[in-house]
């Protein structure tokens, strides 16, 4: 139960997070055709996580607590693509190159279909 507060916790911090500067960078840039401000969060979490990753596994020192709340919680609630990026580049790393494009290529195309049938669902419904 402890691990889910600390779960639950961070992830309400890294939501926040994303919130602000996600809206803060769009409307800086308010006539950008790309969502620039995802873009930033995803960039900005992917750098954190590989740092606190690697920290956490070359030096030790977070608890398993700790490891939840920062990289499950708070990076997993400011941006789910962090972790995405992490497992693909520990597959990699372990020699499963194949396996790695295998992860990007099924997220890629199974997250996009999955998107679209919910959008038509949802449509159809509604008609």
């Amino acid at each position: 139960m402890t691990h889910i507060l600390f779960v639950g916790f961070g992830g309400c911090i890294g939501a926040a997070c994303r919130f602000l500067l996600s809206s803060t960078v769009q409307r800086l840039l308010p006539l950008a055709v790309i969502p620039w401000g995802t873009l930033a969060v995803n960039v900005i979490g992917c750098a954190i996580i590989g740092g606190v990753a690697a920290l956490a596994e070359t030096r030790a020192v977070f608890s398993d607590s700790i490891r939840l709340f920062l990289l499950t919680g708070v990076l997993g609630g400011f941006t789910t693509f962090s972790a995405f990026a992490l497992e693909t580049l520990r597959l990699v790393r372990s020699g499963d190159a194949l396996q790695g494009l295998a992860h990007v290529g099924l997220h890629f195309f199974l997250c996009l279909a999955a998107v679209a049938a919910g959008d038509a669902l949802v449509r159809q419904i509604l008609r």
